[in-house]
């Protein structure tokens, strides 16, 4: 990595300059990160960090991938934004590929998860109405309990979290909340008004939550026979996280509709898209739904070499093999501090006995250590490191985390 520029501010001075100015949304760990590359980050004092979160998957192929960086400079020489106003030359091909990586017929581009969200819930409100025949504003959308698909209205609507919703209503209606990895209940939630059941192959913010093996694959079943749409939101999980493009290929399971985000931008620009049927995309008409940056050239092109990244099925193999190792860690760190975990491919989600630490503790003990991971509910932390990660440096990182948990 080459010297950066330094400011004339550090740490412990930006953090101060932030509290008065910028809206407490967040409790971001003490750490400022300047500059990074790979699976290292630095901060303005030069201390260096292997980072385990990789921003809740958006860099999955690490910082400043030099692929994607290449794309994104190109690109930025030529063209950045038309809106859709006008066509681009950068966007037949991200669409093209995109829904052959993933095994489907039409893309909408957006730019944040979030976007991809609420664009697939009214194109499945459209689609009950013009094709399967419910009533107007009848539409009904089943979802699972712990969910996280984001933070706007509708969104935490649907949420269980009281700290995502408190204080935020009144509530979008229509919306159905069952117990996540149950299939009776999912069962008993449907009827002739239900659009689509909504659901995350894996529960990436209540703690990568990993649903009993044939819960996906009846999910498809049931909508299947019910006569409503399947979406999957792969934001968190899909593209390459789990082992696979898609966490559903797990169960050999192919949703009506897909929502990508995070990766799909590289860890360089936001990009979104709801990926699906033509049945179902094809409901969508002029000024019915739109974003004057979803699908700009810039997006498209660091999208497209994604795709390109992807394709080659390496970052899927990596992830894969990989997290055999990250098992075998954790595996031996049960009964010495951690008390449960759950991995699928790179991903995990770490228990630690409360009596050491709380998830915010145990995350701010490995900073010390020179490890950025990121708690969740309770004492339950979060590993998701870039794909590109070595098989010695995630050693590191466990090594780190023994010796936090043998520090009591």
């Amino acid at each position: 990595m080459t010297a950066p520029a330094r400011t004339t501010r550090d740490s412990a001075e930006l953090i101060a300059a932030e509290e008065p100015v910028l809206a407490h949304n967040y409790h971001p760990l003490p750490v400022v990160v300047a500059r990074a590359e790979g699976t290292w980050v630095e901060d303005v004092e030069g201390r260096r960090y292997l980072d385990m979160l990789a921003g809740y998957s958006a860099l999955n192929f690490g910082h400043r991938h030099p692929d994607l960086v290449e794309a994104a400079h190109r690109q930025l020489d030529r063209l950045t934004l038309t809106s859709r106003a006008f066509h681009n030359d950068r966007l037949a091909e991200f669409a093209e590929r995109l829904a052959a990586l993933t095994g489907q017929d039409m893309v909408l581009p957006m730019n944040t998860g979030a976007e991809a969200v609420e664009s697939g819930i009214k194109v499945a409100r459209k689609w009950a109405y013009d094709v399967k025949g419910v009533p107007a504003d009848r539409a009904t959308i089943v979802v699972a309990a712990e969910n996280f698909h984001g933070r706007t209205t509708t969104i935490v609507s649907f949420s269980t979290d009281e700290v995502a919703r408190t204080g935020f209503g009144p509530f979008t209606p229509g919306f159905r909340v069952v117990p996540y990895n149950d299939l009776a209940a999912l069962e008993a939630a449907v009827d002739e008004t239900t659009a689509a059941v909504l659901i995350e192959p894996i529960q990436g913010e209540a703690g990568v939550v990993i649903p009993d093996d044939g819960y996906l694959a009846g999910v498809r079943e049931l909508t299947r026979r019910a006569g409503c749409l399947f979406i999957a939101d792969e934001i968190q999980s899909g593209l390459g996280r789990t082992g696979r493009t898609l966490a559903v290929e797990h169960e050999d399971v192919v949703p009506d509709v897909v929502l990508l985000g995070k990766a799909l931008g590289g860890g360089i620009v936001p990009v979104s898209a709801v990926v699906a049927r033509r049945e179902v995309l094809g409901v969508l008409h002029p000024g019915e739904h739109g974003s004057t940056f979803g699908g700009n050239p810039l997006a498209a092109a660091v999208g497209t070499a994604v795709v390109d990244l992807l394709e080659s099925g390496e970052f899927q193999r990596r992830a894969a093999e990989l997290g055999v190792v990250l098992r075998g860690g954790l595996s031996e760190l049960a009964g010495k501090g951690v008390v449960g975990f759950r991995t699928r491919g790179l991903w995990a989600g770490v228990d630690i006995d409360p009596a050491i630490g709380t998830g915010r503790e145990i995350s701010e003990r490995l900073m010390r250590e020179g490890v950025l991971v990121k708690d969740t509910h309770g004492s339950t932390i979060r590993l998701a490191p870039p794909l590109t990660i070595t098989g010695e440096e995630l050693r590191t990182a466990l090594g780190a985390l023994e010796r936090v948990l043998a520090q009591g």
